[in-house]
């Protein structure tokens, strides 16, 4: 396993303990990270407007399909840390 990964799968761990939960914008971030480190550029239709909280986590995904999967997990990483 590479030396990103380990650091990626420790910061998951640790976003599951943070000392205050953050803001959800922050959440929102964290999560788009997540899935394009994990599963790469978003895949399915955008939900609808009934469905606001699975648009926005779409959304803030879709904001970051451009970047690759070590980016995201750097910036995932170097996010959680800032929150800790």
């Amino acid at each position: 396993m590479s030396d990103l990964k380990a650091r990626f799968e420790k910061a998951v761990a640790e976003s599951k303990q943070l000392p205050e939960k953050p803001d959800n914008q922050t959440l929102l971030a964290i999560y788009g990270l997540y899935k394009q480190a994990t599963e790469g550029e978003p895949t399915g239709k955008r939900p609808g407007f009934t469905d606001m909280v699975g648009r926005m986590k779409f959304d803030a995904w879709a904001a970051i399909k451009d970047k690759s999967s070590d980016e995201a997990m750097q910036e995932y990483i170097d996010l959680i840390e800032s929150l800790r």
